[in-house]
């Protein structure tokens, strides 16, 4: 039986590979203290629809590469954009110009 995770896709640079991001916490056994651990796995995925913020489940499979060990299972809840991140994906250039006032405006005030 091939082993599961589920975890937040935290980078989409490669093509048809994507970067898993999985948290949990632990308590130290002397202190009580709890921390967060993460692990961060490479996956394959066949059609790339994945975007970052997505959280999905993968599954151990073959070596696919020298660092992909797993492969995208299923899509279990689509990250949420904003409606200025998805001008910006669209290559809207109005987005990028209003946010280079507004660094030029801050520029100006902090002088």
């Amino acid at each position: 039986m091939a082993k599961t995770i589920t975890g937040t896709v935290s980078s989409i640079a490669g093509d048809k590979t994507i970067v898993i991001t999985c948290q949990w916490r632990l308590t130290h056994p002397l202190y009580k203290k709890q921390y967060t651990v993460s692990s961060k796995y490479m996956a394959h995925d066949e059609k790339n629809e994945c975007r970052v913020g997505d959280k999905v489940v993968i599954s151990e499979s073959r070596p696919l590469s020298a660092r992909k060990r797993y492969v995208l299972n299923e899509i279990v809840d689509r990250a949420t954009l904003t409606t200025e991140d998805k001008k910006i994906i669209e290559g809207d250039d109005t987005a990028k110009e209003k946010s280079k006032k507004d660094d030029e405006e801050e520029e100006k005030e902090s002088k």
